[in-house]
Formats: C-alpha cells, sequence, structure tokens
C-alpha cells in the first residue's frame, strides 16, 4: 500500500447515515459541488435504491484530502446484503463503524463489527445524529 492512498469501508446499521456521511464528505473535500438538489443522495444511483432509500450494492468513490488518495466504500446497512459488507472487508485496510446516537448500537451494527474485529481490523467509531432528540452519544 502507498503511503498516501488509503482504503476505507464505511459500516453500520441501515439508515444510521453511511450514504450521507459519503455525500458530506465529498462536499467538504470539494469533490462534489455542494449545490446538488437538496435531498439527493450521490452515491444510492440506481432506481431501486432511491425508491427504496437505502443501499443495496456497496459503491466506491474517492477523495483527496492533505495529499492523500482515499478511496471509501459505501456498503449496504440491512441485513439482506450482510455479505456485501463482507466481500468489500476483504478489500480494504480500514473501517469506519458509523453509529445513530439515537438508536445506538443494533443488530446489524454488532454484525459488521464481529466481521470487521474477524478480519483484524480496528475500526473508527464515529458516533452520528448527536443533534437529534432522544440522542444519547454515551450510549452509543
Amino acid at each position: 500500500m502507498s503511503a498516501k492512498i488509503r482504503n476505507i469501508a464505511i459500516i453500520a446499521h441501515v439508515d444510521h447515515g453511511k450514504t450521507t456521511l459519503v455525500d458530506k464528505l465529498l462536499e467538504q473535500s470539494g469533490t462534489l459541488d455542494s449545490r446538488k438538489a437538496p435531498g439527493e443522495r450521490v452515491m444510492d444511483s440506481n432506481d431501486q435504491e432511491k425508491e427504496r432509500g437505502i443501499t443495496i450494492t456497496s459503491k466506491n468513490t474517492s477523495i483527496e484530502w492533505n495529499g492523500y488518495h482515499i478511496n471509501i466504500v459505501d456498503t449496504p446497512g440491512h441485513a439482506d446484503f450482510g455479505g456485501e459488507v463482507e466481500r468489500v472487508l476483504s478489500m480494504v485496510d480500514s473501517v469506519l463503524l458509523l453509529v445513530d446516537a439515537v438508536d445506538g448500537p443494533m443488530p446489524q451494527t454488532r454484525f459488521v463489527t464481529q466481521k470487521a474485529f474477524a478480519m483484524g481490523f480496528k475500526p473508527i467509531v464515529v458516533i452520528n445524529k448527536i443533534d437529534r432528540d432522544g440522542a444519547n452519544p454515551d450510549r452509543a
């Protein structure tokens, strides 16, 4: 692995904000124009994903940040697509685990975390949605 390239998978339970986080990373890095239509998600590109509001197949993108080329893989959070997450974990060198501050760790959170640990990863944990009513970041 080149010292200036990072490959990271974003994993979490369904609806904990993986795709939204990737979209925001694309905006903040200047990769994506922040003037896209409100509510439009770049990473969920096929019609079924748009209709259901969930990621079904993993998608990759990349950003340039502080001299690093960061390849990001947005993974599905729904349990029906857990095999897709396992496949992606075999292709990356780091993992970001996203946890909703209201819901806390959910069944798929535990599933993907166990898979990441089994593959030797030490996930970067990010607590998301701390601005929502009922958020409890300490519990998450």
